[in-house]
């Protein structure tokens, strides 16, 4: 009622002021003319897959008073601004990355009677991204397809590919979740010939893992003549690397790190090797050295995590789990080493990680600021198998944690050539082995990183691989996994077989992407 009555009012007084005639019953003077009225706009933009506030691409609508009558939204007319950002192509089954066939003639050991496929595939060691293209990511194999093998000279690996090439693939996610592969950056010693995964000598980190073919031959110098030590010795490779932390820098050029040695290599932009860094100091080789005790790594067990400081000076390297310091007897432990290696000078320090579970995996880092990162801890367990199998994300910081490095000697606490920092003459693997042993150290004046953590992957979305292995950090509340995959391959006491993901062995196991959103990841 009450509006009713006002239009009513504001039609009376129009009607007079329209009206007003003067005393003589002559029109009235016409008023000045009023100033025009501004328009409204409004534009609908799409964002396109890699952009900055919509990753997976989306609408962004802004509006706003065209002020200067030019009818085009300047970005100071605009008054408000929303986005409608789409939801990841990526679903939660995770995009296979392609694949080709490099071997399909071997028996399948775990199906009598047919063939297995080896896969390349094998980008699962680490993956990281592009430092300019915001849909692009590196990944990176490991020595190539092998397995657990003992013959004639001993216990080692089959390599059913001996001469394959560890590699760095360039990736790019697709607008429909599909995942493209651009091109293959095969790693090269410095004279540019290519580098194997074979094993390297002991005097550069070799633990005597001897190589076979697929037919459990050992893998020899000359392979139409029989092995002799002296004539034809077993065929080893000390530019060899079994790749399993990856490093992209913005000058195009790259650091892998590996299980063999440890060593961190740095390759330029067509990966062939420019520098070196490791614990053996006699390596002519070198640019820095690591302390000799990261040469006392578990096999299979290195330096599988690489990460670099957001301002390119720090290499962050971190182990899979307890170094055999001083020997296989700590192997039942639950201390990881990470250590940083300035780019500069060289200088390192080490900080202690308290793993979850004995025997698990750190499988990836990843750089959030000069102190925090994001770390994989892992079982080896497949979840379809076993219902406990743990594959977390968790955000670590260095900064209120001890560098052991700085660690003052006394009379109690020494350092030892060979084996690093001593606490009453045990190493610090020995030490937390003891029930009390990281008491032990915090009163020793050692405090180990803090952590907390950020998603389990196998509560998120049933993760079903048993190797996760590599971190695409993509926003501040986005991460990108990838799996191990092995190249397909597996072996069941020395016998070649395909690698499945299920019991039923119907579902081979391949590399896939898959996308981790809302996470907290802001400074």
């Amino acid at each position: 009622m009450k509006h009713t009555k006002l239009a009513f009012a504001l039609i009376i007084i129009l009607h007079l002021t329209a009206c007003d005639d003067g005393d003589d019953g002559s029109q009235g003077i016409e008023g000045s003319q009023g100033a025009s009225g501004l328009n409204s706009l409004i534009n609908h933009d799409a964002l396109t897959l890699g952009n900055e506030e919509c990753f997976f691409g989306g609408l962004k609508v802004t509006s706003g008073l065209d002020s200067n009558s030019d009818n085009i939204l300047a970005d100071s007319e605009v008054t408000t601004t929303s986005t409608n950002c789409n939801a990841s192509p990526v679903t939660s089954s995770g995009s296979s990355l392609p694949y080709s066939v490099m071997r399909s003639d071997i028996d399948n050991g775990a199906i009598p009677g047919n063939f297995m496929e080896i896969r390349n595939g094998g980008f699962g060691s680490d993956m990281v991204a592009h430092p300019t293209e915001p849909t692009q990511f590196y990944a990176l194999t490991d020595r190539g397809p092998n397995a657990v093998f003992t013959g004639d000279q001993g216990v080692g690996k089959k390599f059913p590919i001996p001469d394959y090439t560890p590699r760095i693939g360039l990736f790019e996610l697709q607008a429909n979740g599909d995942v493209k592969k651009l091109k293959d950056i095969l790693l090269k010693r410095p004279d540019g010939t290519e580098i194997s995964g074979l094993p390297n000598s002991s005097s550069l980190g070799g633990t005597g893992e001897t190589p076979y073919d697929a037919d459990g031959n050992v893998i020899v110098e000359d392979m139409s003549q029989p092995y002799d030590e002296t004539t034809n010795p077993i065929k080893l490779d000390d530019y060899g690397l079994d790749g399993e932390g990856l490093v992209a820098l913005s000058d195009g050029t790259f650091w892998v790190s590996d299980e063999y040695g440890p060593h961190m290599v740095h390759f330029d932009a067509e990966g062939k090797e420019i520098g070196r860094i490791n614990a053996f100091s006699d390596d002519s080789r070198n640019t820095f050295t690591l302390p000799a005790e990261f040469a006392n790594r578990r096999a299979n067990r290195g330096m599988e995590g690489l990460a670099v400081t957001p301002d390119e000076s720090t290499l962050v390297g971190i182990m899979q789990s307890t170094m055999y310091n001083p020997s296989s007897a700590v192997k039942v432990n639950n201390m990881v080493r990470i250590v940083t290696v300035n780019l500069t000078d060289g200088s390192v320090s080490q900080y202690l990680y308290k793993q979850e579970k004995t025997q698990n995996s750190q499988s990836g880092i990843v750089a959030l600021s000069s102190t925090e990162f994001v770390v994989i801890e892992r079982d080896g367990s497949f979840y379809n198998q076993t219902p406990s199998a743990m594959k977390h994300l968790y955000k670590i910081d260095l900064s209120n944690a001890t560098d052991i490095e700085t660690i003052a000697t006394s009379s109690d606490i020494t350092q030892d050539d060979d084996l690093g920092l001593l606490v009453g003459g045990k190493t610090l693997e020995e030490v937390t082995l003891d029930a009390d042993g990281w008491t032990t150290l915090s009163n020793a004046g050692i405090t180990p990183i803090t952590k907390t953590l950020l998603v389990d992957l196998v509560a998120e979305n049933g993760y079903p691989h048993d190797k996760l292995e590599g971190i695409w950090l993509i926003n501040d509340d986005t991460i990108g996994v990838i799996n191990d995959d092995d190249f397909a391959t597996w072996a069941s006491g020395g016998v070649l077989e395909q690698k499945y993901l299920d019991a039923g062995q119907t579902d081979i196991d391949s590399n896939r992407l898959y996308i981790i959103e809302g996470l907290d990841l802001a400074l």
